[in-house]
This record gives C-alpha cells, structure tokens and sequence, in this order.
C-alpha cells in the first residue's frame, strides 16, 4: 500500500466548466495538471499539430538542415546510424524516408546490441568509410560519442548528431558543456537550446529536422499528405515507448498519431497490428508501449534492429506479414527469458535479508544483456528502489541498465562516477553504462555512499486527483475525460478515492487466474463491478489480515453476511461487453475504512 495525497489545487472550478462546457469535475482534473487559464484550457481540450512548436527554435537545427541540403545537392552518400529500440527505429525510419524524399542517397545502419554496442562507434564509422559514405547523421545517439564523432571528422566525414539525451557536462564546471565536434549538433537538452519544450524523443527531434529539410528544399508540407502524417505516426509511437511526458507538444504528437493510425499507408506497421490482433481504431498508449513497441523491441534484443526497420520499409504485403509474425514470436520468446531473469534478479534480493541499500546493484551473470533494462524496471516496481542490473558481454566487461525513481537522478548519479565507467549515457529515469568487472564493487560503493535518498523517498506516493464517490460517475462524464487523454507518463490517467466501499462479492477469473472481479456498493447502494487487475496475492493477504480468512472465503463464495468496508484509489473504466456499455471501476490501492457504515 502507498502513501495517499489528494492534489488540492485551488480555482473556479464551476466558472471553467460553463467557458468551455464540461463538468466542474473535469475542470479540477485540468487543474490538478495546471491548466485553468482560458487559453490553456482551449489549448488543451483543442490543439492539434498547427500548435506544435517551431522546429526552427531547436539549437544548430537550421545549420543541420543547410548542411544536409549541401551534402544531397552534392550528391554524397549519406548514412543514418540510430539505435536499436522503439525510439532508435522510428527516428531512423523517419530520417531516411525525408532524406530520401529530398533526393538524397541514404541508408540505415543500426547497431548491434552485443556486437556493436550502444549507438556510433568506431566499427560502424569505419565501416561506414569502407563503403564510400560521406555523411553521417545519427538519430537517438551521438550526444556522448565525442572521440567516435572525433574520429569520423579525422576521416574526413560530415557529421550530424540528433538526439534527445543528456548532455555530458564538465565534472567541475556543470555549466560547461561536453559536446562532440560535430559539424552540427541538435539535442534539445543543450543548455544553450532555447526551445519552448524540451522532454521529446529522438523521433520527435527527427521528425522536426525533415519538416526543416523538406522545407529548405522546397518541398512544401501539406498536414494532411500521407507522407508527413505517416512521419507523424511513428514520431507519437516513439514518444509513448521513449516513456516521454505526455504533455505539451508531446501529447499533441500522439494524440495525432492515434488519429492518423487508421490511414497509415506503412504496409509494415499494418501488418504488425494484424499480427498482434489489435484494431487500428483503437490504438491507446498501453497498446504502443506494452502490445506493438514490444515486437519492434524484440529485435534489437535478441536479434538484429535492422529487422524491425525492414518491417517498416517493406512494401510487399506478404513479406510484411512473415516479418511480423517473426517479430511476435521473437517477442514472445524475450517474455519468457525476462521471466527467468526477474526471478533471479528477487532471488538476489532475499540475500539481504529484508534490510535493503538505498540502490540496488545486481549482478546478473548469463542473462542476455538487452534483457537488463526490462528487469531493472520490474524489480524498481516491486521494490521502489532506483536499480541497477549489470551482466557479463565479453573481456571481463559488464554492462548494465538502470531504472530510478522519481527523487533519484540516476544520469547524475552515474556522472558522480564516471570515473569507474568506460560508458554511460541515458537520462533521470533510465540509463545505459558499461565498466571493467573489477569496478563492479567500487561502483556498488559510490552509488550508494553518494545516494541521499531517505526511507520517505522509498515509499510509493499515489497522487489522487480528488475525493470522488462512484455515484458522481456516469459514461457521458467518463467520455469527457477521455478528452483529457491520452494518458500516460506526465498525463496520468484520473485516479480517485472513495470511503466506505462495501465490498459484496468476488471471483477470481482469467487464463493465468490472476485477476479479480467483484462486487462492490456505494454508501447510496447502487452497485458496481471492481476489477482487480495486479497483485492479486497481497489484496488477499489484505483481506485476510483486515477480515479474517473466514470471510474472505464466504467473499469468494458468495454467502458472506458480515459486512466488509475499505476505501479504495481506483480508476474509472467503461467496459463494453456484446455492444452494451456499463461502469467499473479498477482498484489501483486500498486500505482499512475507519469508520463503519450501516445497510
């Protein structure tokens, strides 16, 4: 169970909600994200991609652009290096499709994840030269690759570096920037970068560089031609699975995107939600990040990220098929490799006995490298500590992916120790990072010497937009809010709580028998469907602690006479069900009701 805060944030509510026609209670959720002026409201309720920002603003974006004109115009080979996730592919695709329209000669290498490492290396320039290119572009990565940028630039090459990540900074003066020597540097995370908003993925930041590009060369943008709104699709999927914050200019991307997915001419990414089962109508975050970025992940994990590129650049129908059925099965195979590893992963854990350091250091020898950051993120979940899972590549060199939490800033941690590291990048909440197996102590050791994390910042903090008793719902209001949407990381879906809920009965239902679905009754008596979704085993021990396992069992058979109150952090969901709609609720945390209510 976590600690509760109901966001009270003051305003006019009944005023907003007559400006703009909604309810006062979508009024106070706008506000709890700090939108209540009259112009933010219609802003947020109505923008669409004529809001996005000047890509113009981006720093060295313009010089980019002019560059990469001279290079197409002069005829050079041009090649595109990203990286091998979601965010790396989308943003290559994105390039070489707008280069290519340009008239440039281009093509796409991505890295190999074990054999090649994390974004521009000095194989792939020097392959690169092998080959005759005269002009490399990297998207997603080069932000850290000063010597490898150094060493293209020795060979004589163009270089352009887009990307999204942090910018590495002097260890003694922090307000002087590490940049590489590239002829042209774009990174919205330069200091000296004067955009409106800065949190966009490396697809964003790609898609922004061909809307200048086309531009320059003449190639006028039409918001409705097929060719910028696929663009656009792809840079709203990168946003969801790059766990960007959906708000500002982001949230419009992927609100786009949603829109355009049912047009997408992407013979490719057709194919992919045919695949998966999903209806292209009906694309939500939760189908990017956890159904469709999965299977386009997989292959820069356990295979080659140049599959999942090929899947978008294929334009047979019955290849494009064959290439996502192998993307699905190849995921398949990852889910189960993750499982193994999490459990070895919880396994290390118990070794401390209960009495765990502020970060976790894991050392897991075996598991395949590309599974690391999925694992670190589940054992972040399970135990809210920021974590590290580091396992073994070659020549006695670990590497390592780590997930934090939100006090932790684990690109500044890692800065604090760079010493000890050959590699790192990433940003506060994720980072990537190799070192000799010599340093794993002594890294072990900095972490947690320089960590300031108190037992409060270990403790999960659930941030309820208000005190909302189920009988104020109803669908018409649950439509409104999806107005609000799309919801995710920096637009959290609404969460609400409610005292004295009755709870009625149970059943545990679904293939792996871990979901539950109850009944439950409002302090009116009007009743409602209560899903429970995750952590099925602890509601139980919950329950039991709270009622006794008597009438635990009575729940779950149906005869129970005692009655059973808790208050519940729930969100609210329609459920559709053989073309009929009704209200339910999603049970998100609980806790014991205080006060007794009588029927």
């Amino acid at each position: 169970m976590a600690k509760w805060f109901v966001t009270r944030k003051g305003a006019d509510f009944n005023k907003i909600a007559q400006e703009h026609g909604i309810s006062p209670i979508t009024a106070r959720l706008l506000r709890n994200r700090d939108v209540f002026e009259f112009e933010d409201v219609e802003a947020f309720l109505h923008s669409d991609i004529r809001s996005l920002h000047d890509p113009h603003e981006l720093q060295d974006m313009d010089k980019a652009a002019a560059i990469m004109k001279e290079c197409i115009e002069r005829g050079d080979n041009i090649r595109v290096i990203g990286d091998y996730d979601v965010d790396g592919i989308c943003s290559s695709y994105i390039l070489y499709e707008g280069i290519r329209k340009c008239g440039g000669h281009v093509d796409v290498r991505l890295p190999h994840r074990v054999e090649d490492g994390y974004g521009l290396s000095d194989a792939l320039i020097d392959k690169a030269q092998e080959e005759g290119i005269n002009t490399i572009i990297t998207c997603d990565n080069g932000i850290a690759a000063t010597t490898q940028v150094a060493h293209a630039k020795e060979l004589g090459m163009t270089v352009i570096v887009t990307d999204h990540h942090e910018v590495l900074c002097d260890s003694e003066d922090k307000d002087r920037m590490i940049l590489p020597e590239a002829d042209a540097v774009v990174d919205p995370k330069r200091k000296d970068d004067l955009s409106k908003f800065r949190e966009i993925c490396g697809a964003m930041v790609a898609y922004k560089f061909i809307c200048v590009l086309t531009e320059l060369m003449g190639i006028s943008e039409n918001q409705n031609d097929g060719f910028f709104r696929d663009l656009r699709i792809f840079a709203g999927w990168a946003t969801v699975c790059d766990v960007m914050p959906l708000k500002d200019e982001n949230r419009i991307i992927v609100k786009d995107s949603f829109k355009n997915i049912p047009l997408s001419h992407n013979v490719g990414l057709n194919a992919l939600i045919r695949e998966c089962g999903v209806e292209a109508d009906r694309i939500t975050c939760y189908i990017y990040g956890f159904v469709l970025g999965p299977c386009l992940n997989a292959t820069g994990r356990l295979d080659s990220a140049m599959r999942g590129l090929e899947l978008l650049l294929e334009q047979d129908p019955d290849a494009a098929a064959g290439i996502a059925k192998e993307l699905k099965e190849l995921n398949d195979s990852r889910k189960d490799l993750t499982k193994e590893g999490q459990d070895a992963a919880m396994v290390k854990l118990d070794e401390y006995k209960g009495q765990l350091p502020k970060v976790l250091v894991i050392y897991l020898p075996g598991l395949h490298e590309s599974l690391a950051g999925i694992i670190a993120g589940r054992v972040r979940e399970a135990t809210h500590r920021p974590t590290y899972i580091l396992t073994d590549t070659k020549d006695g060199i670990l590497k390592g992916s780590g997930r934090s939490i939100e006090a932790y800033h684990m690109h500044d941690a890692l800065s604090e120790c760079r010493d000890l590291l050959l590699k790192f990048g990433g940003h506060k909440m994720a980072a990537g990072f190799s070192l000799e197996k010599d340093n794993l102590e002594a890294f072990n050791k900095a972490l947690n010497d320089n960590c300031n994390l108190t037992e409060d910042d270990f403790q999960e903090v659930l941030h309820i937009d208000m005190e909302l008793p189920p009988e104020y719902l109803s669908i018409p209001l649950l439509r409104e809010f999806e107005e609000i949407g799309p919801y995710g990381t920096g637009n959290e879906e609404p969460l609400f709580a409610a005292r004295s809920i009755e709870l009625l009965s149970g059943r545990v239902i679904g293939k792996n028998a871990n979901v539950g679905k109850f009944q439950i009754k409002d302090t009116t008596g009007r009743c409602y469907d209560m899903m429970v979704f995750n952590g099925l085993d602890k509601w139980d021990e919950f329950l039991n602690e709270t009622f006794g396992e008597d009438n635990v069992k009575k729940l779950y058979n149906g005869s129970l006479n005692d009655k059973m109150y808790i208050n519940v952090a729930y969100r609210p969901q329609i459920n559709e069900y053989r073309g009929m709609e009704s209200l339910q609720i999603v049970l998100r945390d609980y806790m014991k009701c205080s006060e007794k209510k009588s029927s």
